[in-house]
């Protein structure tokens, strides 16, 4: 695995954990709803972006961008 590829992985590792933390949510749970709403790959897509910002706001976006898939 190259180190980009390395970094993305520990970076979707960080935002389910921190999701799973500030939900109260079990890791199946947060992994159905990232599934469900193409979660994951929004974070692969736009690693460059989102790992410069904080724990709280990448969660907000996530928060964001499941809400407005659901619309």
């Amino acid at each position: 695995m190259n180190k980009k590829n390395q970094d993305i992985s520990y970076f979707l590792s960080f935002c389910i954990e921190q999701y799973m933390n500030e939900k109260k949510l079990n890791q199946d749970e947060v992994m159905a709803l990232f599934s469900a709403y193409g979660v994951l790959d929004y974070l692969m897509e736009h690693f460059e972006i989102l790992h410069t910002q904080s724990r709280q706001w990448i969660i907000e976006d996530i928060d964001e961008f499941i809400k407005e898939r659901k619309a």
